[in-house]
């Protein structure tokens, strides 16, 4: 599973970064067709060519050239390119810079109503968003020492393009949810996420708390410690396929989260006194 920005690596990207962080990565070479994402941080990407898929817990959904995704932090899709020509232009931009440019321009989200969220949100490129894009690509060879200010300019101007798309208002009422510091139901993520190969650091960053917090919330909900939780889940998940499907034991280790095989095994022994060969 690649975990972005941290997988970018410059001989994948080219990349633009204000002070520390990676602002926007022009990608040059392609993935694997089909690979398992998480999002570290806040991203949006931007289809220059090609076609693509991208699967969540919760959504499908297909892109083709002129097409822009939000992705919230902590979001898990997976990828899967539809032909070799994909290419895409991928901004990050952790949190702060985010509650930033709400708190600046708070006029903008005076009617920004309850409404229900998605970790991914679609919209639809225009002719002044491609000229916007168009005026980034000078700046991966532009030799500046006012790079830093000229790219905090270039954020701001795409947060207002994109709140100028975003005909439905998702993206603002997911930006100022962002700022408010708004925190996701516990029992939705365990059940959407429980599955998936991510740490409770991790878990605790999508849930929007910090690790402190998400252990002591996660307690008092469930009355359980989240590893604790996750792996009797998934054991429970792992009978279920034993019984129900024909799938061999390496494959639902694989499924449930388990790299590997033995430690399933040894789990599951645990859990139920016997081996899950026994069990099928």
């Amino acid at each position: 599973m690649l975990r972005v920005p941290s997988s970018i690596s410059s001989n994948e990207f080219e990349s633009l970064k204000i002070q520390d962080m990676t602002f926007v990565a022009y990608r040059n070479n392609v993935y694997p067709s089909r690979n398992e994402i998480f999002f570290e941080e806040h991203a949006i990407v931007y289809v220059l060519e090609g076609e693509k898929k991208f699967i969540s817990p919760t959504q499908d959904i297909h892109v083709q050239k002129g097409q822009i995704l939000f992705f919230q932090r902590g979001c898990y899709s997976m990828n899967e390119s539809i032909d070799t020509n994909y290419r895409s232009l991928v901004f990050f931009f952790p949190e702060s810079l985010l509650k930033e440019f709400v708190a600046q321009n708070l006029s903008l989200f005076e009617d920004s109503n309850e409404g229900a969220f998605e970790q991914i949100l679609s919209l639809e490129s225009t002719e002044n968003f491609d000229k916007f894009v168009d005026s980034l690509i000078p700046f991966f060879s532009a030799r500046t020492n006012l790079m830093n200010q000229f790219l905090k300019l270039k954020f701001t101007e795409l947060m207002l393009h994109l709140l100028e798309l975003d005909r439905s208002n998702q993206f603002k009422r997911t930006l100022f949810k962002i700022y408010q510091g708004q925190k996701i139901d516990l029992g939705y993520l365990l059940e959407t996420y429980y599955l998936k190969p991510l740490s409770i650091e991790e878990l605790a960053r999508i849930s929007g708390r910090s690790l402190s917090v998400f252990k002591r919330d996660f307690e008092q909900q469930f009355h359980a410690s989240p590893a604790s939780w996750i792996k009797n889940k998934r054991l429970e998940y792992a009978s279920f396929l034993l019984q129900n499907t024909s799938k061999n034991v390496s494959e639902i280790s694989l499924e449930i989260g388990y790299e590997s095989v033995s430690h399933f095994i040894k789990a599951f022994k645990e859990k139920y006194g016997f081996t899950p060969k026994k069990n099928k």
